[in-house]
């Protein structure tokens, strides 16, 4: 039995979220064009040159800067960054539905469908505003209801 495009492509971006060494939440990303081509993948992380030895991975602090969040780089962006062509009609899979900034990202980007597996952040209104931009720019998303394939550490 083999594997569906859907199947293979999120186990991309599952196998991806495993490069990231934030221990609380590790995001893959893989793009795909219209002929079923990957033409970028990522995971979340810091930047080039910045080391994990100096910037923390907490994520909560008294201070915002001694948290991961003004410092990491998303999946999503990450994988547009790395990405070898347009990415005009892309397909992104990304293991985490995005947030407001990657949205951004996204819709700037050209890519036109998003398929995620988890949505953990639903109710949270960096979601709702994600929700918000990618529905008035006509980028499609669709939750990935079960992952047959097993992508073991």
């Amino acid at each position: 039995m083999h594997i569906s495009w859907d199947e293979y492509f999120m186990g991309v971006a599952l196998l991806s979220a495993k490069r990231s060494k934030d221990p609380n939440t590790q995001v893959g990303a893989c793009c795909i064009n219209k002929d079923k081509r990957i033409i970028g993948i990522g995971y979340n992380g810091f930047p080039k040159g910045c080391s994990d030895d100096v910037f923390p991975w907490g994520k909560t602090d008294k201070s915002f800067i001694n948290t991961k969040y003004p410092y990491v780089v998303h999946a999503e962006a990450n994988a547009i960054l790395n990405s070898s062509t347009s990415l005009k009609g892309a397909t992104l899979y990304v293991t985490l539905f995005p947030c407001n900034e990657c949205a951004k990202l996204i819709i700037q980007s050209g890519i036109e469908k998003i398929i995620y597996l988890d949505d953990k952040n639903r109710g949270s209104d960096s979601y709702l505003a994600s929700r918000k931009m990618l529905d008035a720019a006509g980028v499609t998303y669709e939750k990935m209801n079960h992952l047959e394939v097993s992508i073991n550490a």
